[in-house]
């Protein structure tokens, strides 16, 4: 998906070649089932009842494309976090929150789905939805000049 994001870009730019373009794109998966955006209040509820009490990974792949030579990098950044056990009614209070819509697993770690986690191995940005070390380490790799 962060590729199809720049690819996407590019089309809408029709031949005119920024400098750079990043695309990110996050997913969950627990137990190998994958865990998008949810599409409503009952999908958010189904996919919170099973995070809560355990572990899953987050995956975020992060693409930039380097206009200059008009190559384009893509790497994935996993992290695994720990739902705590939540009871009918603290599901029921984050879904009213809305802050489940939009984002893959339906939380927010810096929102108010932080409260619901124990613990995080990994990347705390690329939970959020992009990974701010890599991301760094990608404009490097091809050439940023950060420093005049």
């Amino acid at each position: 998906m962060a590729l199809k994001k720049i690819n996407s870009i590019l089309e809408q730019l029709q031949g005119r070649i920024p400098q750079w373009i990043c695309g990110a794109d996050t997913v969950i998966s627990i137990n190998r089932e994958l865990l998008g955006k949810p599409r409503d209040r009952g999908e958010a509820r189904v996919m919170l009842e099973k995070l809560q009490g355990r572990e899953h990974r987050v995956s975020t792949s992060v693409a930039l494309f380097n206009g200059k030579n008009q190559t384009t990098d893509c790497r994935t950044v996993e992290s695994r976090v720990c739902f705590v056990s939540l009871s009918e009614r603290e599901i029921e209070w984050y879904i009213n929150t809305g802050e489940w819509q939009g984002v893959a697993g339906s939380y927010k770690i810096q929102g108010l789905g932080g409260c619901f986690i124990s613990s995080i191995s990994g990347s705390y940005s690329a939970v959020v939805g992009l990974p701010m070390h890599e991301f760094y380490i990608m404009l490097v790799d091809n050439g940023y000049q950060y420093a005049v």
